[in-house]
């Protein structure tokens, strides 16, 4: 297997919110598809807005739980807009980005995603840590494969 680079392991096929959605919104999402970051994008232009991390998001909760209380969560989830609470100051690269240069990021930001964008910043794929758990385990896999060793 040969991985050139990060547009080779990303996530092309992605949910994403817009930015009408709310917290409710992405709470339903995350939940529903045990995924862990949410992309939030300009509807018109297809920018990349931000990144709604489920960190970010159970903080909110937490607070809004703390402030309000649990009868009315519900109704304060979806008052909230998640472009209020994005991440909006986050690193995004190209498709050609090297692997080698991804690494160096998810190891000194010790973010779990980062997303992938072309010229005009719209969004093309993801990729997360989980991304580089998989393609570990396929080159450990194609290399135990290979050895003649028993």
């Amino acid at each position: 297997m040969a991985v050139i680079s990060v547009g080779d392991i990303m996530t092309r096929d992605l949910l994403t919110l817009d930015q009408a959605a709310t917290l409710k919104d992405a709470h339903d999402l995350m939940r529903e598809k045990s995924i862990r970051h949410i992309p939030v994008v300009d509807t018109l232009t297809g920018k990349l807005l931000g990144v709604l991390t489920q960190k970010r998001m159970i903080a909110t909760i937490m607070g809004l739980l703390s402030d309000y209380g649990v009868s009315a969560l519900e109704r304060r989830e979806r008052q909230c807009r998640v472009v209020e609470i994005i991440d909006a100051d986050f690193e995004s690269v190209d498709a050609s980005a090297p692997l080698t240069e991804v690494v160096s990021f998810f190891l000194k930001n010790k973010h779990g995603c980062l997303t992938i964008v072309d010229d005009k910043q719209c969004l093309i794929g993801i990729v997360t840590s989980s991304d580089f758990v998989r393609l570990c385990a396929e080159l450990l896999n194609s290399r135990s494969a290979g050895s003649d060793k028993p």
